[in-house]
């Protein structure tokens, strides 16, 4: 009896631990949708959620990828909100349980799936009456997805490095910068990709970014303009970039506040892409794969400022 005792207790502390002033949940939403409820350890009837949003790739709760790098950047900001009194729920992507379950098949995947995997959330989280408000913010891609998710269902916004042009404006301007000689081929494919229709990459420059499986994705990204989404929204909206931030420059949150002027604009100086302070360029990309590196602090106080006026 004492082993089945001890053994509860072990399985239980992986479920829900205390660490820092603060507690960490497993939480499953439905099959698609696994995530860590971070919560203050003393919760009243006002506190307010967060639903945190990941951005492209397989980036996971924490904000890690094996693409994007090792950084732990969504899980620093999700425990410093709580300590800061603010509940945060971070989750994987469908992609992750679609890969163990094996069911995963990209050319199936769309926006619009992960657009409804942040309803779902807010659904859940609205459906259990605990927490005052809900607020979503979005990371990268997760903006947008944010964004989108975000009227009707959220008491308040937060983008934090969005873009705010269409998918196929960045895209075209970072490859420009990369290698200046695709520049036209690339433009061609996401041309046709924006009028709804697949192609045949012959370049193998482009063959990563235009795989046959992954552009029915594109085609339902596209078609979204940040510009004119965001300025479907009336609630409370805070843009958030830095100033080193070598994805998406500090202009693209200038234009999402520009499109809804309601909106706070916070530009914060120094931060890069994964919310850590660069003060030698040279260190920017490191960053990306330093999990041991805070996020700015200035972040922490930007958020919980706003998430405290809603």
């Amino acid at each position: 009896m004492k082993k089945l005792f001890w053994l509860l207790v072990f399985i239980n502390c992986f479920a829900f631990s205390q660490e820092d002033n603060i507690t960490k949940q497993e939480v499953e939403v439905n099959s698609l949708i696994k995530g860590t409820l971070f919560s203050p350890y003393k919760e009243t009837a006002q506190t307010k959620l967060v639903i945190l949003i990941a951005g492209s790739g397989p980036t996971n709760r924490s904000g890690n990828s094996t693409v994007g790098g090792i950084n732990n950047s969504l899980k620093f900001l999700a425990e410093g909100l709580a300590k800061n009194g603010i509940a945060v729920y971070s989750y994987d992507k469908r992609i992750f349980a679609q890969m163990i379950a094996k069911t995963l098949d990209e050319k199936n995947l769309s926006f619009e799936d992960f657009i409804k995997d942040a309803k779902d959330v807010a659904t859940y989280f609205r459906s259990q009456k605990k927490y005052s408000k809900i607020i979503i913010a979005g990371h990268s891609e997760g903006s947008l997805i944010g964004m989108v998710a975000a009227l009707n269902n959220a008491d308040g916004y937060i983008s934090i490095a969005g873009a705010g042009r269409p998918i196929d404006e960045v895209l075209l301007e970072q490859l420009t910068k990369q290698s200046p000689s695709i520049k036209e081929e690339a433009q061609k494919g996401l041309a046709a990709l924006k009028q709804g229709k697949t192609f045949e990459n012959k370049n193998p420059m482009l063959s990563s970014l235009f795989r046959e499986s992954v552009q029915p994705y594109m085609i339902s990204w596209i078609k979204y303009n940040p510009q004119v989404e965001i300025a479907k929204l009336s609630i409370p909206i805070l843009v958030i970039n830095g100033t080193k931030d070598i994805q998406v420059p500090p202009s693209d949150a200038e234009l999402l506040h520009a499109a809804n002027p309601k909106s706070e604009l916070q530009i914060i100086e120094n931060m890069n892409h994964i919310f850590k302070e660069i003060k030698i360029d040279s260190d920017n990309q490191k960053s990306y794969n330093n999990p041991n590196l805070p996020v700015m602090p200035e972040l922490f106080s930007s958020i919980t400022q706003f998430i405290n006026s809603i």
